[in-house]
């Protein structure tokens, strides 16, 4: 009796193993979708049945958004020119608060999808005189306008978490880690659990 219940604890401990990674995930990409749609569907506002009723269209939202991205791309590529950037750059610098949320949001956005993406050069570095290191994203190689010649600026993610913290290093400090940023990335946010196979 007591092999037979060890060996339905074991399955139920793979079976977990298992499902819980998948169940949370899908569960993340469910409330990320329906939030989203739920927040920029305008079905409900803009049609309304027979009956009186508002009626609701699941997923427009998600294609609103879809369609509003293309469109921004597509006039941001072939119709909006420097002298009308530039005026909107200094009408959004008007604007403190917008500035620094939009600048941080548009910065941050760019270096992972950009054309010059920020985190593809993974590094471990030493940061204690015990040999204690950590594995982190090179940012910055050139801190000379900080008056901080030979130092460099190293972005450390935190695990289980999109957060992170910048630190300023010597670069004799920083040593380059000959994987791919990706890998290096999801190793770093699971914990160390994952990433590197």
């Amino acid at each position: 009796m007591n092999r037979f219940a060890g060996a339905l604890f074991r399955y139920f401990i793979k079976g977990m193993l298992v499902v819980i990674p998948i169940g949370a995930a899908i569960f993340l990409m469910y409330w990320a979708v329906s939030t989203v749609d739920k927040a920029l569907n305008l079905s409900d506002v803009l049609w309304v049945d027979k009956n009186g009723k508002h009626l609701y269209i699941p997923g427009l939202g998600i294609l609103n958004v879809i369609v509003v991205i293309m469109i921004v791309g597509i006039l941001v590529t072939t119709v909006v020119t420097e002298p009308i950037k530039r005026w909107f750059k200094r009408w959004f610098n008007r604007l403190p608060i917008f500035a620094f949320l939009y600048s941080s949001i548009k910065d941050l956005t760019e270096a992972f999808v950009g054309e010059e993406k920020k985190f593809n050069e993974p590094v471990l570095v030493e940061v204690n005189e015990f040999g204690m290191k950590k594995i982190g994203f090179l940012v910055q190689k050139d801190l000379a306008m900080l008056n901080l010649p030979g130092e460099v600026a190293v972005y450390f993610p935190y695990s289980y978490s999109f957060a992170g913290q910048v630190i300023i290093i010597d670069a004799s400090k920083v040593k380059p880690i000959d994987k791919s940023a990706a890998d290096v990335m999801k190793f770093v946010i699971s914990g160390g659990v994952s990433g590197l196979e």
